[in-house]
């Protein structure tokens, strides 16, 4: 069986595997993913409220999973390479639509988000080891995503009073 030729820059699924690029920079591509999430974001919501955002969420993920595994499948060796970003991306919006267009709020959710996929709590982590391909490299930052939104809905408590 010959090995898949690796993909150019500019091949669609290397773009938004990688984000356009970002996933290639040569320090914590998971961070930098996650940063670059941010100002699209902003963008979308600003656009469309934050039900786009879950939207654009969705579609990411959606085609993240075709990216990511057309991706990886062109890197022999390697089921989960870091330069894949497109799922810290999709993750990171899915997080962010539970705040509102705030700076403040926007990098804490961005903090949450990081410790949240560094950490991958349970199913995060069952799915990090067992779920393959495209899907299951974009499945585990999903699944880690919602303990981010749990954090962000109890600091609004928190602050909001409820919780005094």
């Amino acid at each position: 069986m010959s090995q898949p030729a690796s993909l150019g820059f500019f091949h669609p699924a290397a773009l938004l595997a990688t984000w356009f690029g970002i996933g290639r920079l040569p320090a914590a591509p998971g961070t930098w993913g996650s940063l670059a999430a941010l100002p699209f974001a902003w963008a979308i919501v600003a656009l469309g409220g934050p039900w786009l955002l879950m939207l654009a969420a969705g579609v990411l993920f959606v085609a993240g999973c075709w990216a990511a595994d057309r991706f990886a499948r062109s890197l022999p060796g390697q089921q989960d390479p870091q330069s894949i970003v497109v799922d810290e991306v999709a993750a990171q919006w899915l997080v962010l639509t539970a705040v509102p267009l705030d700076p403040l709020l926007y990098a804490l959710a961005f903090a949450l988000f990081r410790i949240a996929d560094i950490m991958k709590p349970w199913p995060a982590s069952w799915a990090d080891r067992q779920v393959p391909g495209g899907f299951g490299i974009m499945l585990d930052d999903a699944l880690a995503a919602p303990y981010a939104m749990m954090t962000l809905w109890l600091v609004e408590l928190w602050r909001s009073g409820v919780g005094s």
